[in-house]
């Protein structure tokens, strides 16, 4: 009887010398083991799966959607980047894209849906119908390529391919250079916008030096187009193509696009040569891989996310679209009569502008006039050049009425959708962090100024900002630009009243403080 406490003793000590040594075997297991990490490590994969429309009469080149997952502990997130127009609303992905791949992956993963950031190029390529199956499919490609890597951040430069669109007019107004109307003449252009030349990087690698994926933020709109015409997707998808070739086997580049809202490439308006948008993508992916260069990738990580739902006033126009109207029916009541047509204005105009003394005839004929007395080929020239005028008159007149119309469109489809909708909308923002690369996610059109102040505010060198992700709700212009309403797309295509800049920057800096 006496024996049987040091018995118990005995077994009691045993089980924790067992215990003891399972443990020290499980460590030595996991030390040892390449293919299992440690909960601190950083993880990472890449995929990308072809999401070309070929429906259609001929393709360029092909459009992706790429995705990325990283974990560090108990944090999975991912960034994917889609070749489209935008992540719903407009294009051809549908509003319930972002929500059902957000599903589809928390059901298969566990990824929490606020983890997943898809941004959309804003190329104009079409992709395929079965775009939503096929995200799924990069994102689980991704997640099973997990392997241990290294974080490196950097900045690029590149100022050749974009300038801003917007026209500052010396009476006060602004307008924009697009495709779907004229310019205004150029001798009431004062100045343009501003651009932002930086390329903010994020660079992958894997830890034996290989390059696994690069993310690169640049704000241009991708319209160029190609000469053939063919599905493409543009610069941002081009120039994703030549990094990639130049770097490791298999890196995956995801284009992530910035606030290029009012940002055009270079020489948009040009007529005397097919619009190429493999020039434009390969300056920018030279500038992109300089940069790459002169990054190092180190064990400093720290990845974070934050994502929260932000309340922007909604706009009211009510007043404005009266205005434009009251504006067209004065500029069709202004126009002028004229006995030209473009047969007759033509002609007169080349001879009057090359021969601005003697338009009708010979010198000498005018001079005959003059010695006998009589002025008609003057009176004939001071008529055509009355004539010549009011035509000119018109047409610049009919220029400004086609860009009210366009505007006009955009403006009373907006008001109709904000009134029947209430006074404000929810959009989704997310603060991202991973190393010293920080990034600020809006879904709209940012135009440029909003971030080149988020930047310049930030106490952090690298810092960058995303347009269309997660989302999309048409233009996002300053509020000094949405008091051109009506005048240029930004500000007439566009949900928010003037004080959803102040909120939103504000809420940026908020979120960028936290990323410490």
């Amino acid at each position: 009887m006496n024996q049987l406490p040091n018995v118990s003793r005995r077994c009691h000590v045993l089980r924790r010398l067992l215990t003891s040594g399972m443990l020290l075997m499980v460590m030595l297991t996991v030390a040892v083991s390449p293919g299992i990490a440690s909960a601190a490590e950083l993880l990472a994969g890449a995929a990308k799966v072809d999401i070309t429309n070929r429906d259609v009469p001929l393709v360029n080149d092909p459009l992706y959607v790429k995705a990325l997952v990283i974990k560090e502990g108990d944090t999975t997130a991912a960034i994917v980047t889609v070749d489209a127009v935008a992540i719903g609303e407009i294009g051809s992905i549908t509003n319930e894209y972002l929500g059902n791949v957000r599903d589809q992956i928390e059901q298969d993963l566990h990824i929490k849906p606020q983890n997943i950031m898809i941004n959309a190029s804003h190329c104009h390529g079409i992709v395929c119908k079965d775009v939503e199956q096929r995200t799924v499919k990069a994102i689980k490609e991704a997640a099973k390529k997990l392997v241990p890597v290294k974080v490196g951040v950097g900045t690029g430069h590149e100022d050749r391919v974009m300038e801003n669109r917007r026209l500052f007019l010396k009476n006060g107004k602004e307008a924009d250079v697009r495709h779907a109307y004229s310019l205004p003449p150029d001798e009431e252009v004062a100045g343009i916008g501003p651009i932002d030349p930086e390329i903010g990087i994020l660079k992958l690698d894997k830890l034996d030096g290989e390059t696994l994926a690069v993310v690169y933020n640049f704000a241009c709109h991708p319209i160029q187009g190609v000469p053939n015409k063919g599905n493409t997707a543009d610069m941002s998808g081009l120039a994703s193509q030549v990094i990639e070739d130049n770097l490791s086997d298999g890196t995956i580049a995801l284009f992530v696009q910035g606030c290029g809202g009012d940002i055009n490439p270079a020489q948009y308006k040009d007529v005397d040569n097919p619009r190429d948008a493999e020039t434009l993508g390969n300056l920018l992916a030279l500038s992109t891989l300089k940069a790459i260069r002169n990054i190092k990738c180190t064990d400093d990580s720290g990845l974070k996310l934050i994502n929260e739902t932000l309340t922007l006033p909604r706009s009211n126009n009510e007043k404005r679209i009266a205005e434009l109207k009251k504006e067209q029916e004065q500029l069709l009541n202004s126009l002028q009569g004229t006995s030209l047509n473009l047969k007759t204005f033509l002609p007169l105009i080349v001879k009057y502008k090359l021969y601005e003394e003697h338009p009708s005839y010979y010198s000498h004929r005018y001079m005959l006039e003059q010695k006998l007395g009589r002025d008609g080929l003057k009176k004939l020239d001071a008529e055509n050049r009355a004539n010549m005028e009011r035509y000119i008159n018109n047409i610049y007149k009919m220029e400004k009425m086609s860009r009210n119309k366009a505007n006009l469109a955009l403006l009373t489809k907006h008001q109709t959708r904000n009134q029947a909708a209430g006074k404000t909308i929810d959009v989704e923002v997310v603060a991202f962090k991973l190393g010293d690369f920080r990034m600020i996610t809006f879904p709209a059109e940012l135009t440029v100024n909003i971030g080149l102040n988020i930047k310049k505010k930030s106490p952090f060198e690298n810092t960058f900002v995303a347009g269309y992700t997660n989302g999309y709700n048409y233009y996002a212009p300053t509020a000094e630009q949405l008091k051109n309403v009506g005048n240029a797309q930004e500000d007439s295509d566009c949900l928010f009243a003037p004080e959803w800049q102040a909120i939103f920057e504000s809420k940026a800096q908020e979120l960028i403080q936290q990323l410490k």
